[in-house]
């Protein structure tokens, strides 16, 4: 028997010692350290201190972006900690400078106490271009990146929340165009409502979508005007009662099976399947039915039950599976449009441009049932979201340092070779 996926991760991270190094972009020669560090490195400090935004043209803070955690709800594991969290981190860095051509610097927080991460992630901003909070459990992660929006000096970004999100909107807006619905129309179900379901909430209403097509549910059942365990704890849970009083106008109750029942559309990001999803409950859904099941790392339904059972289209959150709704389509490119234009914020309204940036460009290359977006690799994917990113936050009034779309697409191509080049360069070393 061959080695496992499993064998092989653990061998590879031990052999490299990780994933991720700080490296030299200048040349060093004979007198350069005099031209790098002091004294020449005297003369940027004086411009930047007389004025303070030259910091973006003789740093490498424009492009640098800081992955906070603080290791409590890392992946499908849960809270492990911020050192069994690292190996996560350093992949996002991984996946920032493959997919985005973006340097990211993973900070892995010793507290988990929310005062003391929007603090810290404060505090760190004036080395970054940009914060992207990841892995932090909920309701805890919807605060953090409330209170961080309003004090931090650079933008904000929860991945699992608007990132999952994102791409699930793109998913979404191809997959009915297949089945030929209307999103003004379809009844949805949210199934799980931790923090990448609360943001698809947040982005289907700014998307126009009225609150009775909307009926969610997390592991107590569907949410409702009266469910007191939540209405007890509204200041705790300010989102999730949020969404019973705003969604489910006719009261239905029950779990996920009375969810499903009727709809067009399921989103599922709860707890790790199979058969947290039944297939007798996919069959009660409407006609040509759409399943997002995307918990890891198992499915809530494995896609071929969910074929069976009448769905049409099929999605999940795993790369081993057809239709990957995953976030590595969104967040490389969203940062790679918001570094560029210098953004002062990452709005919902940028989110959803995101979304469609995504969704026009992988029906340009051709979509189908069991491929409703690009591969997470494509290089063009990750420019598109890119420039639509930037083009809303240049509408919105939000770019600092506004690019032409065509001068921010060539410049992100650019980026994404030249890093594309340097993992390339490595490729014979893995192999070894």
């Amino acid at each position: 028997m061959g080695e496992t996926r499993s064998d092989r991760a653990r061998r590879l991270h031990r052999q490299y010692r990780g994933k991720i190094q700080t490296f030299s972009k200048v040349p060093i020669g004979p007198g350069d350290l005099g031209i790098w560090y002091t004294p020449g490195v005297a003369e940027p400090c004086r411009d930047i201190t007389a004025e303070p935004d030259l910091v973006f043209e003789y740093t490498n803070r424009g492009n640098t972006v800081a992955i906070v955690t603080d290791g409590s709800r890392i992946l499908g594991l849960g809270n492990i900690g911020p050192e069994a969290g690292l190996p996560v981190m350093e992949g996002k860095a991984l996946l920032f400078k493959y997919l985005g051509g973006v340097d990211a610097v993973p900070i892995c927080l010793g507290s988990q106490d929310e005062a003391d991460i929007v603090r810290t992630a404060a505090l760190l901003s004036p080395g970054f271009g940009g914060i992207n909070l990841e892995d932090i459990s909920q309701p805890k992660c919807f605060r953090v990146l409330e209170e961080l929006r309003r004090v931090a000096s650079v933008p904000v970004w929860h991945d699992d929340q608007q990132g999952t999100a994102t791409v699930a909107l793109a998913a979404l807006t191809n997959a009915l165009r297949i089945v030929g619905k209307d999103l003004s129309t379809v009844s949805i179900a949210l199934i799980g409502m931790g923090a990448a379901n609360v943001a698809t909430y947040r982005l289907l209403r700014v998307m126009g979508v009225h609150r009775q097509q909307i009926v969610a549910c997390d592991s107590r059942g569907i949410l409702h005007a009266d469910r007191l365990d939540i209405a007890l704890r509204r200041e705790e849970f300010p989102d999730k009662w949020r969404i019973c009083t705003n969604t489910n106008p006719q009261g239905r109750t029950g779990g996920i099976d009375e969810a499903l029942r009727g709809a067009d559309v399921c989103i599922a990001f709860s707890q790790s399947g199979p058969d947290v999803i039944r297939p007798e409950w996919v069959a009660t859904m409407a006609e040509d039915p759409i399943v997002f099941a995307c918990a890891n790392p198992v499915p809530e339904i494995w896609p071929e039950e969910a074929i069976a059972a009448g769905a049409k289209i099929v999605g999940t959150g795993s790369s081993d599976l057809p239709n990957q709704v995953n976030n590595s389509l969104a967040f490389p490119g969203v940062f790679r449009g918001v570094l560029d234009v210098r953004a002062s914020a990452i709005t919902n309204e940028m989110a959803i441009g995101a979304s469609r940036g995504l969704a026009t460009y992988a029906r340009e290359i051709g979509i189908a049932p069991d491929r409703l977006l690009p591969p997470m690799d494509d290089v063009e994917a990750a420019v598109r979201v890119a420039v639509a990113t930037a083009a809303v936050a240049h509408s919105l009034g939000l770019a600092r340092a506004p690019m032409l779309g065509g001068e921010l697409a060539e410049s992100a191509r650019d980026r994404i070779a030249a890093a594309r080049k340097t993992f390339d360069n490595l490729a014979p070393m893995l192999a070894e």
